[in-house]
């Protein structure tokens, strides 16, 4: 993976497999056991996509007597947010630029 910890997230988050996971980890801590029932894939299979979260800094380990319990750490996905953030402008004026269009293209109508 990359050095920067953006593309480390973004790299972590391109698998959907992951993604799904991290949506099951906003609701709580879960085993590797409660992780893997949903998917058609073996407990060591969905560890290894756990270790890419691990990485990412986007899951965290805990103890719980012989259980290690994941949990989710969003703190990367703040710093994703940011940086798409900054496409939203790019985003607000394309979408005011088609409602004025829309709008003259409507006024254009009402005229005939």
């Amino acid at each position: 993976m990359a050095d920067d910890p953006l593309s480390t997230t973004f790299a972590a988050l391109a698998d959907p497999t992951r993604r799904a996971i991290l949506a099951r980890l906003a609701e709580g801590a879960a085993t590797v056991k409660e992780l893997s029932a949903p998917f058609a894939m073996s407990g060591p299979a969905v560890s290894k996509h756990l270790r890419v979260l691990e990485r990412a800094g986007l899951v965290t380990r805990g103890r719980d007597a012989q259980w290690r319990p994941r949990a989710l750490d969003a703190a990367p996905l703040r710093e994703v947010a940011e940086w798409t953030d900054g496409f939203r402008r790019f985003w607000d004026d394309s979408h005011r630029r088609l409602d004025g269009y829309l709008e003259r293209m409507k006024e254009q109508e009402d005229d005939r």
